[in-house]
Parts: C-alpha cells; structure tokens; sequence
C-alpha cells in the first residue's frame, strides 16, 4: 500500500483594521521601488494597535514614511514591528515536536476515518539557512510503536502564535482624535525592478527601420499590486546596495493596445520620470510587459567600421538620431535593441542585437549588429624605432579587401592615446582627429578591391 501523507491545519484569521484606498508604483531600474500608499483607518483616542497587512516582504522597514492626513499633527507612530516568520510546512511541524498530535486515518474494514493520537518525534524538515528541506520522512510515536512516515494525515488545531500567512506591519500609533482617519504611507521595497527593450526591423534596402519600445516589470517582492498608478524612473539613482537574491520563477505578462503614448514621459531632478497613463495590475511573481514606444521608417545609415586596435574583424553598424525629424525626440531608457529583416520569403531573420545607454533627445544611437563576412581588415606595426630619448616612431599599416558585389565605404579607427604626446609624420590617406586619442580615416572602396593605409606616426612619452 502506497503511503501517502497529509497536512491540515486551521488558520487563526487576523483582523486587519486598515482599508486600502490607492496605490502607487515607482519603479526604479536597480532592483526597487518606493510604495506610495492611502489607507483609512478607524482610530480611538490614546493608544491604538494597527496591524498593515499586503505589503512586500522585501520591505525596507527604515524607509517608511508615514502622515495621517486628516490630522496631521494628531497622530504618529510610537512603535513599529516587521512581522515575516512566515508559515511553512517545516516551520510548522517544529512547533508540534515532542508534542502530541492527532492524525486521521481510512479504515478499510470500516470504509470510515479513525482519528487516533500520538507524539511527532522528526518533522523530515531541516532548516539550511533561512529555507526548510525535505531531508526524509516524519517520524511519530504511535501506539508506543515508531511509525516512520505514518500513513494518514496530520491534524493541527491552530497556527502556532509568530507565525503568520502574509508579511504585516504592526504600529503602535499615539491619536489625540478619535474617527476615521485618512492615511498615507511610503516606503522602498526591494524585488521589483524594470528595463526597457526594443525591437527594430531593418528594411529591405537598409536605409529606414520600424522601432518598438517595450518596458519590462518584473515583481518579486512578495505581495501583488492591484489597480495601482504606474512611475518609471530612467537614471543612475545612487542606494547603498546589498546582496539580495529572489525568486525568479514568474509567469509573463504582456500588455499591448497598439497606442505609442501609453507614457508621459517628464523631467524629474536629474533623471526622466515615464508615467503610465492608465492604472495596471502586477501581481507577485509576474513580468509584465507594456509598450512605451512606436516608431515606423526611421531613416538610418548602415556602416563598416574598422578598428584594428580593439577589433580583428570589420564591423556593421546602423546609425540614427534621437530627434523629432526622425519620428523619435524623446529620451530613451538603456536597454537591448533587437533588430530584424526580411530575408527574399518575407519572413522575419535575426540580424543582431545592442545594448544601447539612456539616450538624451537630439542624441545619435549607433547599433553595433555584428561583422562583415566580405569585409577583410588587417592592421600591422613596422619599423618601430627610437628617435632620440623617450621618443619613438613606427609605421602602420591597415590593408582593407572588399569582395562585396557593390562599393562601400569603410570608416577605420585609430588610438594614439597611449602616450601623452604624438604628431604623424605622414600618411597617404587623409585623417581626422576626433579627439586627442582618436583619428579616423573614410575609405571608399570598390567592389572585389582593397586598399591599404599607411601613416608614420612619432610619440613623446
């Protein structure tokens, strides 16, 4: 007969004397939030005991900021409790060990339930951590015999005190007006964080791309979020961080009406402030997507870039601009750009992908998707000698091969910042110097052709 184990127990409800009124959500890109909530909450003159019940375990209980704003002056809290000795299995049985306990049994003679009792002497629980793992089976005194995994289920008669379903807030507050009071309350919770990413589909002659934004919020703070006011701040928000792990195990939500406004985006101190324009759900343990951004036949430029020094072999890039001529001109959030093309069946291809940094408006992107397969760049150093002392010179050389079927331009790269001091001697191609550590050269080369740069540069260092 196979054993088959069960466990019931009753729940001792708890009366929670607070109502929620509203919530709102912002939401940073570090892995947080601040909770903004309203609450009305009935309190008699003196001292009162509120219990705060849906509220993240992954609370930061010295943040907490709190005002009654009815009477503002009239109330304030003497005392707070986190409470988040959560109810578990393990946790449970421990309180009930050396205990006697009463288990409920089918009689097959009988075809009814006996109910007999006995001592729990193991739980089959061990506690790693702060996690509980089933290391083997329970073990209880039945009968004065040792039952080792007793076949039946296990009655308990109530949820031992400390334990708890759900984290809670206990406040000790002190109220010189009696009544109904309005409420509100913030604070940071850690587990909730988003990001934005895009989709962008290159077209057929490489010169103009459709953009899709989508912010991704992912929860795992404990508690859910319902009909809440939605904030995304975009910046590099300074915490003091600490290592946190959570769970990641989460079903996906995707939120898409079609609209390329859903959020308002505005000024905030020195960071961008994206406001949802509509109120939204998130439940714990949910990532739940939500279009931002829709931008169709934005005029790019596809380019091959060569720098030899950082890179052996040719890159592709495609370049646009963050402006209102290019159907965009608003600041994007970092985040991954993926891009796509049609192949000759018209069906959808992966081309690449790039992670782009929060982008101002009016700022030019540039999309670095992969490197050219008919594009061949060697870069070599020769004649490397002392001029005199603590200078030297050398002489390098950059040949470019072609095998395309049609022209290109190639834009290579080079980095003489290696020492304080440099002048070239002589090139054959005309150079640009970009800054004190970046010169560039635009090579226009045909099909199935190549050409080679050669300069002579001289350092002081």
């Amino acid at each position: 007969m196979k054993k088959i184990f069960f466990l019931f127990f009753l729940f001792e409800t708890s009366f929670s004397q607070t109502e929620k009124i509203s919530t709102q959500l912002t939401i940073y890109n570090d892995n947080f939030a601040l909770i903004h909530e309203e609450r009305n909450v009935n309190l008699n003159e003196g001292i009162n005991k509120i219990i705060i019940d849906e509220i993240p375990s992954t609370i930061d209980g010295t943040s907490l900021y709190f005002e009654s704003k009815t009477a503002k002056d009239k109330v304030k809290i003497l005392e707070q409790n986190f409470h988040f000795d959560l109810v578990h299995q393990g946790k449970l049985l421990e309180k009930y060990l050396n205990k006697e306990v009463e288990f409920v049994r089918f009689d097959e003679t009988t075809k009814k339930e006996i109910s007999f009792f006995g001592k729990l002497l193991s739980t089959g629980f061990t506690l790693s951590g702060i996690d509980y793992h089933n290391n083997g089976n329970m073990i209880a005194e039945i009968n004065g015999k040792i039952e080792i995994a007793p076949i039946g289920r296990l009655l308990l008669p109530s949820l031992p005190e400390g334990l708890i379903t759900k984290p809670q807030l206990e406040w000790m507050l002190e109220n010189s007006l009696k009544g109904k009071h309005n409420v509100e309350m913030s604070y940071l919770a850690k587990g909730i964080s988003w990001n934005a990413n895009y989709v962008a589909r290159l077209s057929e002659d490489d010169k103009k791309i459709d953009l899709i934004g989508w912010v991704t919020i992912s929860n795992s703070c404990g508690t859910s979020f319902q009909n809440a006011n939605l904030k995304l701040v975009a910046g590099d928000v300074n915490i003091v961080k600490e290592k946190m792990q959570y769970d990641r195990n989460m079903t996906l939500g995707i939120e898409t009406f079609g609209a390329s406004s859903q959020f308002e985006q505005k000024e905030f101190f020195e960071y961008k402030l994206y406001s949802l324009q509509r109120k939204t759900n998130l439940n714990n343990n949910e990532t739940k997507q939500i279009e931002f951004i829709s931008s169709n036949e934005i005029p790019v430029k596809k380019s091959f870039i060569y720098d030899g020094t950082r890179r052996e072999k040719v890159g592709v890039f495609v370049n646009f601009k963050n402006d209102e001529k290019s159907k965009l001109g608003i600041a994007l959030p970092k985040g991954i750009v993926r891009v796509y093309k049609k192949d000759d069946e018209e069906k959808e291809q992966f081309i690449g992908e790039d992670e782009i940094s929060h982008t101002s408006k009016d700022e030019e992107i540039k999309l670095y998707l992969g490197n050219a397969f008919d594009i061949v760049g060697q870069r070599v150093r020769k004649n490397v000698e002392e001029v005199r002392r603590r200078e030297f010179s050398e002489t390098i050389e950059i040949t470019l091969k072609n095998h395309k079927k049609e022209d290109i331009e190639i834009l290579v790269y080079e980095h003489p910042n290696e020492f304080s001091k440099w002048q070239i001697l002589e090139s054959n191609e005309k150079w640009e110097k970009i800054s004190n550590g970046e010169i560039k050269f635009t090579l226009k080369i045909p099909k199935d052709g190549e050409k080679t740069i050669i300069y002579k540069i001289e350092y002081e260092y």
